[in-house]
């Protein structure tokens, strides 16, 4: 039987790399899937076809075959170039974990501003603002509201798909407590991480209910 004090510090460390990929994903997918949102919107094809390309690779292939593809693609791809393009473990993860969430989130964008009817654009125009400031005032404000519960399930499904990481061998929290459960020859280790993983989605899905609810403002 697994002894919990010496158990808990092993996945407590783990589980600050699974908060690590979590936050640096979100914090550049975010911002990612927003500039793709407008991209597939834009009436350029030679932008438009790309962009959509790009959003079905991401979503048509498993998340777990695009982290191996850019971990040991960029090893030979720099060989090819005879350039460094390497990534280490961490950064590959990142990267591919950034590259697949900024596709899905673009589309949760793209859906929010299409739902903004067309004469909100107009009444904006009427009144002196410029597409910039119609967007960053009017649209993106009522965008926000509109794609929260959609962008929780995605927050949501990302804390559990950071267990894939283990792929290439980064020790997050799930490749720790599968260590820790061959060592002590029992399941209580990945019980435990299960109780980590509930908590942490338990804890966002509270945060987003209470956001849901501030932006309910005309209830």
């Amino acid at each position: 039987m697994a002894d919990m004090n010496s158990l808990l510090p092993i996945l407590w460390g783990g589980f600050c790399t699974t908060l690590a990929i979590f936050g640096l994903t979100l914090l550049f997918s975010i911002p990612l899937g927003l500039l793709v949102a407008v991209l597939k919107m834009s009436r350029f094809r030679i932008v438009r076809y790309p962009v959509a390309f790009y959003i079905s690779v991401m979503r048509g292939t498993p998340l777990l075959l695009q982290i191996v593809a850019i971990y040991f693609g960029s090893f030979y791809l720099s060989e090819y170039l005879g350039v460094q393009l390497t990534f280490d473990r961490f950064p590959a993860v990142i990267v591919a974990f950034t590259i697949n969430y900024a596709a899905y989130f673009a589309e949760i964008f793209r859906g929010g501003i299409q739902s903004i009817s067309k004469g909100q654009y107009e009444a904006a125009a009427m009144l002196g603002l410029s597409r910039t400031q119609t967007f960053y005032r009017i649209i993106l404000p009522q965008v926000v509201k509109r794609v929260v519960p959609a962008s929780a399930n995605e927050v949501i499904t990302l804390v559990k798909d950071t267990s894939l990481a283990q792929v290439i061998a980064v020790t997050e929290l799930f490749a720790l407590a599968k260590k820790q459960q061959a060592a002590y020859a029992s399941i209580y280790p990945l019980f435990v991480a299960g109780i980590f993983y509930y908590i942490a989605n338990l804890l966002l899905s509270v945060l987003f209910a209470f956001v849901e609810r501030k932006l309910n403002y005309y209830k």
